[in-house]
């Protein structure tokens, strides 16, 4: 029997009307904690040695390199730009300057993949309409206080294409999300308006940003999604969104999946490459 998509109801009307959904209290604050608690420990104990690695969605074509294009069944660490000074050393302790980890908590490490494969993501992502999910990404974001960079208008099917366009992005939130420490911000409704750009990684792995001549957002309609500590914004791949710099004096820590439908095609031209399958639930 084929399979089918859960039958719709309020919650994916709003997600297909607006590209996004806030669901407040969807995870417990326990589970926050203990995430939170866990990725500053993955951070203390990473031995940086030579990477300087950073990852903004402003300069993709620019920063990307062989550390980051590994990184989809990896645990890798990101730094922010505003991390170093002009001698090229850290500014802020080492545990103030990540910006994210990435690309494969999901499937590494076991508190992140218990989280990420939890029953209650499984039946969100139905209920969301996406038929046999597979989980292809996961990044935790730091968002550190003064220094937690600008996240640039973007749709995240730029960076994660599938045919035909099936990306659905969660982003859970670890810690209060507000427009002081870096919440996020979307177009309602900017999901129709079609893919703007397409990142692609090259037979060369060199990375290129190709126009697509689409998505001409108008980013005065962006409306800010405050959120508390525990809710979860699903995210339409097409949803134009970003968030603004913290320059709050507190950290805003966010964990995110990217869930593609299994019978979508994965091209080659994406910059994240799996030699082992994306799994499902």
């Amino acid at each position: 029997m084929a399979a089918v998509a859960a039958p719709a109801g309020p919650l994916r009307a709003r997600f297909e009307r607006d590209g996004f959904a806030v669901i407040e209290g969807f995870a417990p604050d326990a589970e926050c904690d203990a995430l939170r608690a866990h990725a500053e420990a993955l951070v203390a104990a990473f031995e940086s040695g030579d990477v300087r690695s950073i990852f903004t969605t402003d300069e993709q074509s620019r920063r990307t390199d062989a550390y980051f294009l590994g990184s989809g069944e990896a645990i890798r660490f990101f730094f922010e730009s505003l991390a170093f000074g002009p001698d090229g050393e850290l500014r802020v302790p080492r545990e103030r300057s990540i910006n994210k980890i990435g690309h494969a908590l999901h499937d590494l490490d076991p508190l992140f993949e218990r989280f990420s494969r939890h029953a209650r993501v499984a039946r969100l992502v139905a209920e969301l309409g996406v038929v046999e999910p597979l989980l292809l990404q996961s990044m935790y974001i730091f968002k550190q206080p003064h220094i937690g960079g600008e996240v640039g208008c973007h749709q995240d099917a730029t960076f994660l294409h599938t045919d035909p366009p099936g990306v659905l992005g969660l982003w859970f939130a670890l810690e209060d999300a507000t427009t002081d420490n870096g919440c996020l911000w979307a177009v309602p409704g900017g999901h129709r308006a079609g893919l703007g750009s397409l990142f692609v990684r090259n037979a060369d792995d060199t990375t290129t940003t190709r126009d697509l001549g689409g998505a001409a957002w108008d980013e005065a309609r962006l409306v800010p999604l405050p959120v508390k500590k525990g809710a979860v914004i699903a995210l339409h791949g097409m949803v134009p969104h970003m968030s603004k710099q913290n320059e709050s004096d507190r950290s805003r820590h966010a964990y995110t999946l990217h869930v593609v439908p299994a019978a979508s095609a994965y091209p080659d031209t994406n910059w994240l490459r799996r030699v082992t399958p994306p799994r499902g639930f």
